[in-house]
């Protein structure tokens, strides 16, 4: 095999999914040279088609493809509907519940992963990142115990050297280059469960304004996602607890599929006139481990982990893009920052993982109660609102909650760009009385600055004025 040594980066990124891309792309806006490399050809499949209003209205609206997203024909989603829990009968939630949500953010979108995540690699491309596909990682180079840089096989077949001053492993839940930061994955007794997935056309849709909504059923071997991609294409997939897997040896998996959406009368009800797709990158019955996991270390010097290949929770409540882009923009901060030279980057990776786990942690909190089927939607709303110390109603509380991720810093739900100065104060005045870390993105999206920020820990660093950086609470960056 041919080998060449080339120029240095200042970062490289290790997949090119939302992750990957959201993180490029918010290091190249600083003027710094980002080399991205994709083992596959982009469009390509991929789980996880229900977004969050956060990432719709934050991370999208910081990458700028808010008018691409606009014009792409997504499906618009309000909220979501349940059959769960003692209720024998669905119950809807809806974004625009909670006075953070109302207004022109109280949606997210249903997305066909293989054009959204092209969307994102694209729109990294043109912000300057140097985007490579089939080019695959096979190790991580290290130096002096700082990991500096990488080798990878390009599309010809040549292997390659690159140095860089930061690697970014956002290469999803089968990464190779993760177990370089050091530390195991720890995996939830909880949430050991399996997917089994396939595509429909002509599935039913619920009546407006829930047309859209991502419906979720349980039944006595697990759950079912129902999630309407368009006004013909459905994603529809059963997620089965442990103590159910034997089902998956019962034959094919489209026979699979077939008898468990049978025994969910509700999903049953939904397909009873469609037709699954059986040709094209839809046409497979494709099976995943959700395998639940944290890892023990999060970064090293020289290198850090994003997204899934940190972490991975349930998909109940589609937290893995929403989870996958706010680590990334958590990491270019502590990127930025250190490469600037204003703040050590030990205390800027101590904050990003300390931010990027609180998150993680609600959700695992909050599911974890949400998986006792013996009790009704007004418990789970109580539950959330508990996880997240709101002081809000219960039902707000729950809309806030799996709208994007609850945390402890100041939160804002973002508004139109015309907003008057007077409205503007008045809502960051309400920011400092609620607490939701995705809407005050979305603020920082639409206004173009940070809303302001407390420490998360005593000694931690609070986002700079423009939200691309941190900074010492007691000198904040300009």
């Amino acid at each position: 095999m041919n080998s060449a040594v080339e120029s240095d980066y200042d970062v490289v990124v290790v997949g090119g999914g939302p992750g990957g891309s959201t993180l490029s792309t918010l290091v190249a806006l600083q003027g710094y040279r980002v080399l991205l490399l994709e083992k596959e050809v982009f469009p390509r499949h991929q789980i996880g088609e229900s977004l969050l209003p956060s990432t719709v209205h934050g991370i999208c609206r910081l990458l700028g493809v808010t008018e691409e997203l606009e014009n792409s024909g997504f499906m618009k989603k309000h909220g979501g509907t349940f059959r769960w829990g003692l209720n024998a009968e669905p119950w809807t939630f809806d974004f625009s519940v909670s006075a953070k949500f109302s207004g022109p953010t109280s949606y997210a979108y249903q997305v066909e992963r293989m054009k959204f995540d092209k969307i994102l690699l694209d729109n990294a491309r043109s912000k300057g990142v140097d985007v490579r596909e089939r080019c695959e990682v096979v190790a991580v180079l290290e130096e002096e115990n700082r990991i500096s840089g990488v080798r990878y096989d390009d599309a010809e077949g040549v292997r390659r050297e690159v140095r860089a001053r930061f690697v970014a492993d956002a290469s999803g839940n089968k990464s190779r280059v993760h177990q370089r930061i050091g530390g195991a994955r720890q995996y939830s007794e909880l949430f050991r469960n399996i997917a089994v997935f396939g595509y429909f056309t002509g599935g039913k849709r619920m009546p407006a304004p829930g047309t859209g909504n991502i419906v979720c059923a349980s039944f006595d071997l697990g759950w079912f996602w129902y999630i309407p991609l368009s006004d013909e294409l459905t994603s529809v997939g059963a997620v089965l607890r442990r103590e159910a897997l034997e089902r998956l040896r019962d034959g094919p998996r489209e026979k699979v599929l077939a008898g468990l959406i049978d025994e969910c009368p509700l999903i049953a009800d939904y397909l009873s006139d469609a037709e699954r797709v059986t040709e094209g990158p839809y046409g497979e019955v494709r099976v995943r481990k959700d395998y639940s996991y944290i890892q023990e270390k999060f970064w090293r010097p020289g290198m850090v982990l994003v997204g899934d290949a940190a972490c991975f929770i349930d998909p109940l409540f589609s937290s893995g893009v929403h989870l996958s882009t706010y680590s990334a923009l958590l990491a270019a901060r502590s990127i930025n920052t250190t490469l600037r030279g204003a703040v050590d980057e030990a205390d800027c990776f101590r904050e990003y993982e300390a931010r990027y786990r609180r998150e993680y942690d609600v959700f695992h909190d909050f599911l974890a109660a949400f998986y006792d089927l013996q009790k009704d939607e007004h418990a789970y709303f109580r539950e959330a609102k508990s996880v997240i110390g709101s002081s809000a109603s219960a039902e707000e509380s729950f809309a806030e909650l799996v709208g994007g991720g609850a945390s402890d810093e100041k939160a804002l739900i973002a508004t139109a760009p015309s907003v008057s100065r007077e409205r503007r104060a008045d809502l960051l005045e309400r920011s400092r009385k609620i607490h939701w870390e995705g809407s005050r993105v979305q603020v920082q999206a639409v206004f173009g600055e940070s809303v302001g920020d407390d420490p998360l820990y005593e000694g931690g660093l609070v986002e700079s004025p423009d939200g691309m950086h941190w900074a010492r609470p007691e000198q904040p960056a300009t």
